[in-house]
């Protein structure tokens, strides 16, 4: 009997990650449905894989920052059922710190790190739940838990990013819905050149090729991870990270304020001492 995968929808699939993954999963059977602004390079694409892996692909050229385009993908999720997979990967970073930046580049950044990828995921997981089957892969970044280290609207993105897998693989746990979020390290791709920011400032050590992080993200997704991290060497730590969080929820909402809050002697500005 053959295996029918289905199809995967990839956004952001130009360039980049989203174009290997489109590669990969041609040649794991997935036919595919490839999102991206460049229409040049979608075909281009779509052409090779075609010939490589005898696979259906598709293309569709959306701006998803813009909320017409977005609802035309959003539309085929809705509408599609041999839909399979969506892997939201669409994203970009801003060119210079929050203070310094343009403000329509940090309206843009967010209505496609948040919104869009918010509004493909629910429309994707709402068929995949009615079906009872599907797979949705959110690309995050390991800058979700190194806030300080660079400009914070683009890694809060990411961190939501983690916030909304949790949530949804909470939610279809019990459907046969799965969900991966993948947590790169800096990555050779075209989101540096496109922000204005050169690789030569990343230590040649912290650098991991495309190829290689969508080969263990997919790796990580066959082993049945929640969240993968491909540079994270000693899973335990990422363990022990999500062990503290979930210890700490049950005291985050009391009636009372906790003891180390209520006013003391100390704490009065008018006490004397001495």
């Amino acid at each position: 009997m053959t295996d029918i995968k289905g199809s995967a929808l990839i956004t952001g699939a130009s360039s980049g990650l989203g174009a290997i993954y489109a590669d990969r999963l041609a040649r794991r059977g997935y036919d595919l449905i490839l999102v991206a602004r460049d229409t040049a390079r979608l075909t281009a694409l779509a052409k090779r894989l075609r010939s490589q892996t005898g696979q259906v692909v598709t293309i569709l050229t959306a701006d998803l920052t813009d909320p017409a385009q977005l609802r035309m993908v959003e539309s085929r999720l809705d509408e599609d059922s041999s839909i399979t997979m969506l892997v939201n990967n669409a994203g970009m970073s801003l060119s210079s710190p929050l203070l310094e930046a343009d403000t329509d580049q940090v309206d843009r950044l967010l209505a496609l790190n948040v919104v869009a990828t918010t509004r493909l995921a629910r429309a994707a997981a709402r068929g995949f739940v009615l079906r009872k089957a599907g797979a949705i892969i959110n690309i995050a970044s390991v800058l979700a838990l190194a806030p300080e280290m660079f400009e914070g609207v683009y890694s809060g993105s990411k961190a939501y990013m983690i916030n909304l897998s949790h949530s949804l693989a909470a939610q279809t746990a019990a459907t046969g819905v799965r969900v991966q979020v993948v947590l790169p390290g800096a990555t050779r791709t075209e989101i540096w050149e496109r922000s204005g920011k050169s690789l030569d400032t990343i230590p040649a050590e912290w650098l991991m090729e495309a190829d290689d992080l969508v080969d263990a993200a997919l790796l990580g997704f066959d082993r049945g991870e929640h969240v993968t991290i491909p540079p994270l060497a000693d899973v335990e730590q990422w363990n022990a990270l999500e062990a503290a969080r979930e210890a700490m929820l049950p005291n985050l909402s009391r009636k009372d304020v906790a003891a180390r809050y209520r006013p003391t002697s100390l704490d009065d500005p008018t006490s004397k001492t001495g």
